[in-house]
Order: structure tokens, then C-alpha cells, then sequence
């Protein structure tokens, strides 16, 4: 009965942290990764690869810096321009060519494809797994 309740008590604390995970899927709907509300980014085996902090800027595994999202633009970690975003949800590389969209949980690339699915993840998130963390590719 001890292991039962032990069992119990640990999925019971378990389910926040499950809860609070927004699912990346690619266009054939299978997992990609993860997005917790505190901006862990975890890969589709749930290990850790990268930090989405609230500031914008975004980390890999080790903690270092390998770039910014702040006010529509996307820099990486020597502060150089790689892309930008806009609030309709078009995205840009750095030559300021569209290479995809961000519209109601729904990711596509520049050919209106679909490449993926995010559900309540917001803009500077949803842009940083393809800029930095390639859970799906453009």
C-alpha cells in the first residue's frame, strides 16, 4: 500500500509540470518537442535542449546565450541580425525574405506548406524553435 501511495503522490506532482507543456508537431502530426510556460525547451525523448527566457533572450542546454527575440527581431548570440517577425505572423530571415508563417497554432512555410502545429505557444517562442532550436524545418 506504501508504494501505491508513493506512486500516487508522484504522478499527482507530475501533472503541473505535464500540464503546463505545450506540444511542437511537425505536418505529420508527430511530436517534435515541448515548450513548458517557464521556457524549457524539451525535444520529443523530453531531454532538455534550451532555455526561452521571458526577456527574449534564449539559451542552449549549457545555459549559454545563442541569441535574442526582442520587438520582432531575431539575433543571434553576437547580437547580428537573423531574421524578423511580424504580429500577423509572417516570418523573415535576414535578407527580409518571408520563409514562413505562425497563424493560429498552425506553422507554414514560405509555400503556404504545413509544417507544424503549436498550440497557445506564443510568437517569440514559436519563432525561436526554428531559428535556434530547428524542431521543425523551413
Amino acid at each position: 500500500m506504501k508504494k501505491f501511495r508513493f506512486l500516487a503522490l508522484a504522478l499527482l506532482m507530475a501533472l503541473p509540470v505535464m500540464a503546463e507543456a505545450q506540444t511542437v508537431y511537425n505536418s505529420s502530426h508527430a511530436t517534435r518537442g515541448y515548450i513548458n510556460s517557464d521556457g524549457t525547451v524539451r525535444n520529443s525523448n523530453n531531454a532538455t535542449i534550451g532555455y526561452i527566457n521571458s526577456d527574449g533572450t534564449v539559451r542552449n542546454s549549457n545555459n549559454a546565450t545563442i541569441g535574442y527575440i526582442r520587438n520582432g527581431t531575431v539575433r543571434n548570440s553576437n547580437n547580428a541580425s537573423i531574421g524578423y517577425y511580424s504580429s500577423d505572423g509572417t516570418v523573415r530571415n535576414s535578407y527580409n525574405s518571408t520563409i514562413g508563417y505562425i497563424k493560429s497554432g498552425t506553422i507554414y512555410n514560405q509555400n503556404n506548406s504545413t509544417i507544424g502545429y503549436t498550440r497557445d505557444v506564443d510568437m517569440e517562442k514559436a519563432v525561436s524553435l526554428f531559428f535556434f532550436f530547428k524542431m521543425l524545418e523551413w
